[in-house]
């Protein structure tokens, strides 16, 4: 998948857990079309497998192949976690890696510090600074209230958005009540999207949707995300990925609208017109610099084809 970079990164629609045991299951991954997965060392492994598992994922991240790129989840770099995390980092921070995801997240100096071992991983490795990309979970009350300097600590962030799944560490942290329709955590979503876009993070992804059956679910509350501002989700079963590509996709409908647009406002222009009707509604020259945006990063993306796209 080639695609528009914005300070080395690339968009992802859907980025999918895989647990870190299991690396035999990319291969569905990248079936289903999935944009990035997500290789877990973290909650998806049991303690006892957890070295076994950083070799496997070091060995996959060693033979990454193909448009899908690979991230890995590693375990926290607190030294109360016993260096866990670090000893991940060192094991999979190689080529082949797009980026780490990084849990339990409480504010800006938990970043500095990933930032700096990375850039060491970088330098052992013979990589360029910043060639990894980092994803800040943000599952505490502290981190997601600091988001903004949490997403301004290190240039490698690109990905960073609020996850509101039901349970888990960030139902615990904040005590919301979740709903499917996520009335109850949609404003901290939309202000955590907020802090990522007025931090230039250019990505912003956001998820979870724990309900592997129910599609329509899945559905609604992506649609609910794209709508916020968010370009992509994480998800945590192959079958999310066609749903979750498709929502955040352009359809072909709007991508005829936005050219349709960018001519009128052009033709207008040329007329020496500032604005125009178009479609029964006023448009002008911002409107026409969105609509070119949304072209450029459909264009350079290199998806030929639209909806489900993989």
């Amino acid at each position: 998948m080639s695609s528009e970079r914005e300070g080395g990164r690339a968009p992802l629609r859907s980025l999918l857990f895989v647990p870190g045991n299991r690396t035999e299951w990319l291969a569905k991954a990248r079936a289903a079309g999935a944009d990035a997965a997500i290789l877990d060392l973290e909650d998806a492994v049991p303690q006892p497998e957890k070295p076994t598992a950083r070799q496997a994922v070091a060995k996959a991240v060693a033979e990454a192949h193909g448009p899908m790129r690979l991230l890995a989840r590693v375990n926290s770099l607190e030294a109360s976690a016993g260096w866990t995390g670090v000893d991940d980092l060192r094991a999979v921070a190689r080529p082949g890696l797009y980026g780490i995801v990084l849990p339990k997240v409480r504010c800006a100096d938990d970043v500095r510090l990933a930032d700096r071992l990375l850039s060491w991983c970088e330098r052992e490795q013979g990589l360029p600074e910043g060639h990894f990309a980092l994803v800040p979970l943000l599952e505490t009350a502290r981190a997601l209230r600091e988001a903004y300097d949490i997403a301004r600590a290190a240039r490698r962030i690109a990905h960073l958005g609020a996850l509101t799944a039901p349970g888990g560490d960030v139902e615990r942290a904040v005590g919301y009540r979740w709903t499917p329709e996520g009335t109850e955590t949609r404003e901290l979503r939309a202000r955590v999207l907020l802090d990522a876009r007025a931090a230039n993070r250019p990505y912003p992804a956001t998820g979870l949707w724990a309900d592997v059956a129910d599609l329509t679910g899945l559905r609604h509350f992506a649609k609910q995300n794209r709508a916020l501002g968010y370009e992509g989700m994480m998800v945590i079963h192959p079958s999310h990925v066609p749903v979750v590509n498709e929502v955040f996709a352009p359809s072909a409908d709007e991508l005829r609208r936005y050219e349709a647009l960018v001519a009128a406002v052009s033709e207008a222009q040329a007329r020496g017109a500032g604005a125009v009707l178009f479609e029964g509604r006023m448009v002008d020259e911002a409107m026409a610099a969105t609509a070119r945006h949304a072209l450029a990063r459909h264009r350079a993306a290199g998806r030929d084809q639209t909806a489900g796209a993989g």
